[in-house]
């Protein structure tokens, strides 16, 4: 972080500097009082369960100096640099806004249902070849975690990559407006968190807020795959791209190939060019991510050729494991009706003596939610599984959809209530040669189970 003074931070938060001195410097930004330095800048962070305000003597013993609060009384004293403001969350999102305009970047967004961190990762892989490039930290993508991964950037970086989430309206216009997106990407609209929505088209809406700080000069990349994101419905005063795979798109996904674990192959067209692509990650999903990424980089002025280079050497860490003869898929950060289906391709693309689909409860669905677990249990049937495990009491509509369908149990269907309750009848199953699905929503916390099978 570059060196910011509690006179700019004042002004930019419109706190007030309530002790200590406007000139004192800070070169990093903290929320966790166990993780703060003398030079840091604390962040009293006020949730529902979860008050930093305690913490403070905590972080002056660390050394901590300078502090952002919303109760006076909180304040460590003596000659600490203290600014009081109303809301400690709303001023880390006012210093992250004055922080991004201190640099000359291209600041490129990244949103939609599924898929934006492996796209948020794809175009940083691609521009860091060619700029100073910095991204937004793991799945920082929140009204926390993309300011810090803001205040995070050091001088001389050329491009800033940020995932953005949203679990209601209104979120995406609130990260929208602190980085000010150049270019704005949104992967797709699906069903996650559509209990927080009316309808899909609701999902959709609250994704174009991206473009709510975009003109003439910003450029939205969208991918019309789906029938959400059109030329009619995302059209702006801002300049549309169109990525699909039908040719009505800007550039054009053809010719999608899966070479199971070794990774994806396709075409991108763009104009009078055609480039072809290998991707090394599971999931022919993953070829209009790239697309996506190209189409973004396209936008910065990196050829598609240099793009499909830095592209051949991208990787995703923790995907695909193994141990004893074993494969395990590891997709436990987080689930919905999409990325189940897109994970069971990736299952089915990767050889093995038998295949588990281990699947937990997809949250924030609604009252749609039975359908929607019962509809993948129906996909999973059509796919070369061997056991279908189900674990919650959501899921298990997962477990009730395939066996509608395997009617002649070629598949064998087990549900449990609980992880404990799953591993203590699957554990004794596994064995060489099996390749083995984990994934469910984030509250399923499934990665406990992937940790038992790597044991």
């Amino acid at each position: 972080m570059k060196e910011l003074s509690m006179a700019e931070i004042a002004a930019a938060t419109g706190g007030v500097l309530i002790s200590g001195d406007p000139g004192a410097l800070v070169c990093g930004v903290s929320k966790d009082s166990r993780d703060v330095g003398e030079s840091d800048l604390f962040f009293a962070l006020a949730g529902e369960n979860h008050d930093a305000h305690n913490f403070i003597p905590q972080a002056a013993g660390a050394g901590c100096r300078s502090f952002v609060i919303s109760d006076a009384g909180a304040s460590p004293g003596g000659d600490a640099n203290v600014i009081l403001v109303e809301d400690t969350a709303k001023a880390l999102c006012d210093v992250a806004a004055y922080y991004i305009k201190t640099f000359d970047i291209k600041k490129i967004g990244v949103t939609g249902s599924n898929g934006k961190t492996t796209t948020k990762e794809m175009i940083y892989h691609i521009c860091q070849g060619h700029f100073e490039t910095a991204k937004s930290a793991a799945n920082m993508n929140n009204e926390i975690g993309l300011p810090l991964s803001v205040l995070n950037m050091e001088e001389g970086v050329e491009v800033g990559v940020f995932e953005m989430g949203m679990y209601t309206p209104g979120e995406i216009d609130m990260l929208a407006g602190i980085i000010k997106p150049d270019i704005g990407v949104i992967t797709n609209i699906g069903a996650a968190h559509i209990q927080n929505f009316e309808s899909k088209e609701g999902i959709r809406d609250a994704k174009l807020e991206i473009a709510n700080y975009m003109g003439s000069d910003e450029v939205l990349i969208i991918n019309t795959d789906g029938g959400y994101l059109t030329e009619e419905t995302a059209s702006g005063s801002y300049r549309l791209v169109k990525v699909g795979s039908t040719g009505k798109n800007d550039f054009i996904v053809s010719a999608v190939e899966s070479a199971g674990e070794k990774g994806v192959t396709f075409f991108l067209e763009h104009g009078d060019e055609m480039v072809k692509f290998f991707i090394p990650i599971l999931g022919g999903h993953n070829a209009v991510n790239a697309a996506l990424a190209v189409a973004a980089a396209f936008n910065l002025g990196i050829s598609m050729k240099e793009a499909a280079e830095r592209l051949s050497t991208f990787t995703i860490s923790g995907r695909l494991v193994g141990k004893d003869g074993m494969k395990v898929l590891d997709d436990t950060y987080n689930a919905s009706p999409d990325s189940m289906r897109a994970a069971l391709d990736m299952l089915d693309s990767v050889k093995g003596i038998r295949k588990i689909a281990i699947l937990g409860d997809m949250n924030e669905l609604g009252i749609r939610s039975p359908e929607y677990h019962r509809n993948i249990g129906a996909y999973a049937a059509g796919k070369a599984i061997d056991i279908l495990v189900t674990v919650g009491e959501k899921a298990a509509d997962i477990a009730e959809g395939a066996s509608a369908i395997d009617t002649d149990r070629h598949m064998k269907v087990l549900s449990f209530s609980t992880k404990d309750e799953a591993w203590m009848n699957i554990g004794s199953m596994l064995s060489a040669g099996d390749v083995i699905l984990v994934k469910g929503s984030r509250g399923m916390a499934m990665e406990v189970l992937v940790k038992r099978i790597l044991k």
